[in-house]
């Protein structure tokens, strides 16, 4: 099988599998949603209301996550403090953030922070499918 790898994760892209995610909104809504697209195409995946839950769950067990996809804006801790934080205890997986509203200076922040993608909401089904898979 021929397989590519990324230049920027060095890891193998498009291979299939189940991913170990950890979805961080606090909207209970985009969290169910989520939940369900990512469960059906075969991901085994865990959601936070906020970047204080989630980093607790990171903690409590460093390798549960290939991915961590967050919302930015987020009441108690948002998903920039939540990346800074995870940075921090050097979690090792691919991180995302998903935002309705992003400036430019937030953008280089997450980008300075080594954050693999940025999208914007609302996000297809398709795309989020497609960023597990990367991870």
């Amino acid at each position: 099988m021929n397989e590519m790898i990324s230049s920027a994760t060095g890891k193998v892209a498009g291979r299939k599998g189940t991913r170990r995610v950890l979805y961080v909104d606090d909207l209970r809504e985009l969290r169910e949603v989520a939940r369900i697209a990512l469960s059906k195409a075969g991901h085994k995946i865990d959601t936070a209301p906020d970047g204080t839950d989630a980093l607790a769950m990171i903690i409590a067990n460093p390798g549960a996550y290939d991915i961590v996809i967050s919302d930015h804006h987020m009441g108690v801790m948002n998903g920039l403090e939540l990346v800074i934080k995870l940075r921090e205890i050097q979690y090792p997986g691919m991180i995302a953030i998903v935002s309705s509203e992003m400036n430019l200076d937030v953008a280089d922040e997450y980008r300075r922070l080594g954050v693999e993608r940025l999208l914007y909401k609302p996000v297809e089904i398709s795309k989020l499918r497609a960023l597990v898979l990367e991870s």
